[in-house]
């Protein structure tokens, strides 16, 4: 990898040799590798290890989780928020485990459509609740770095699974509490 990025460098007219540019190749091989950390980790995995029994059969909401990833198409930066919600049938997972879900698929080379379904399958299959809701909200580098050019545009995708695609009530409730400013 670093022999690729030394070369990329030379092709666009760079000299490798430059102080700033030295160790650029290993910086670069780092960065890749942790961004691409997704690739070396399961979500099942991550969730079974905190599954604990409940009575609660009321909505659970992870709001505003922030992450970025990197679009398989051009390779640059997707960044945006993730909001989960789930509601329980015997079984909760330790909230923390609902962003490590979000890492998990957005340190892989990735498109949004994709990314939101693969957390809420993810969870969907793990816990599986009444129901599960994801929302995602990106800005694309691609879009704003190069072609079109539109800086500030966001995306927006949802993935839902059970009571929230089944019943009105609980995806208006779920969309109500992510586009509300609680504690912000």
């Amino acid at each position: 990898m670093e022999n690729a990025v030394k070369e990329i460098l030379e092709h666009i007219g760079e000299d490798t040799k430059r102080e700033g540019l030295i160790d650029t190749p290993k910086r670069v091989r780092k960065a890749w590798e942790f961004m691409c950390s997704g690739y070396n980790q399961n979500a099942e995995e991550i969730i079974n290890k905190a599954l604990f029994t409940t009575t609660n059969d009321e909505m659970v909401v992870v709001k505003d989780i922030e992450f970025y990833s990197m679009c398989e198409h051009h390779m640059l930066p997707i960044i945006g928020k993730v909001h989960v919600a789930y509601i329980p049938d015997g079984k909760v997972v330790g909230l923390s485990k609902i962003p490590r879900v979000v890492d998990v698929f957005a340190r892989r080379l990735q498109i949004q459509e994709q990314l939101t379904e693969q957390i809420c399958d993810a969870i969907n299959e793990a816990i599986k609740p009444k129901g599960v809701a994801v929302v995602v909200d990106a800005r694309h580098m691609c879009m704003e770095m190069r072609g079109v050019e539109k800086i500030c545009s966001t995306t927006v995708t949802s993935a839902l699974r059970g009571l929230f695609k089944k019943d009105k009530k609980t995806k208006d409730e779920f969309l109500s509490i992510i586009s509300s400013s609680f504690h912000k």
